[in-house]
């Protein structure tokens, strides 16, 4: 990571994680419900997003308008060092910036209308799109999300960026950028536990149901031309 960021003339800070196998559990355990929404949290999903949580925290008691954080197992991208390098180029409304590609590279996501940014768009997000390997965010959704008292029932990826089950979706109001300009790669940081470590059919059936039961309301927005469904790529 660290050399990826020096080639592309990138200033960074790198952060320890919370590691799920030392951390304290009480402090783990502290603000997560008891059972998760999808699928039972795991002690590597609690970790994370606590990793994650920490640094909300210093972004919001902070000075900078904006702050980007990045996994340490993400790719970037040539083109990225623009997008990186200050803030001038992201709409006022735009507070939380997915900057990653994840997932299957044919599945569809919904977007809104948005704006052209430096060569590529950038859009609401309306539909699940996972991965917290790569985000733009600003001081003041960085403090939304650190005065969040609800307990978690999602690993950090599904409270940012899906529709259907974060309860602070539509406060956070997530953006894409098209094309993106991070991607997710074992050959960086290895392959990660979090995975491995979940009951491979957790609640499955309920969570299908879920998204099955939202699809009219998408197929709706796109044939009133509210949304479009596309295939978020990386360049």
């Amino acid at each position: 990571m660290a050399k990826q960021l020096e080639r592309l003339g990138l200033a960074f800070e790198r952060f320890d994680a919370v590691d799920a196998k030392t951390c304290d559990p009480a402090r783990l355990n502290a603000p997560f419900a008891a059972h998760g929404a999808m699928a039972e949290l795991t002690p590597g999903d609690k970790a994370c997003t606590t990793s994650h949580m920490v640094l909300w925290k210093r972004i919001a008691a902070g000075d900078d308008s904006h702050a980007v954080i990045l996994e340490d197992d993400v790719l970037l991208s040539d083109a990225a060092t623009p997008f990186l390098k200050n803030a001038d180029w992201i709409p006022k409304e735009a507070g939380l910036i997915k900057i990653e590609r994840f997932g299957d590279k044919d599945q569809l996501t919904l977007i809104g209308h948005g704006t052209a940014v430096l060569g590529r768009e950038v859009v609401p997000l309306l539909s699940r799109h996972p991965g917290s390997g790569g985000y733009i965010i600003s001081r003041e959704k960085a403090a939304l999300l650190a005065a969040m008292t609800e307990k978690i029932a999602v690993p950090i990826d599904q409270l940012l960026f899906n529709p259907i089950y974060s309860p602070l979706f539509r406060a956070l109001n997530p953006w894409q950028l098209i094309p993106a300009i991070v991607e997710q790669r074992a050959e960086v940081g290895g392959t990660t536990d979090i995975k491995r470590a979940r009951a491979p059919f957790a609640k499955k059936f309920a969570r299908d149901a879920r998204s099955l039961a939202n699809l009219p309301r998408q197929i709706a927005s796109v044939l009133s031309g509210k949304a479009r469904a596309v295939k978020i790529g990386i360049a």
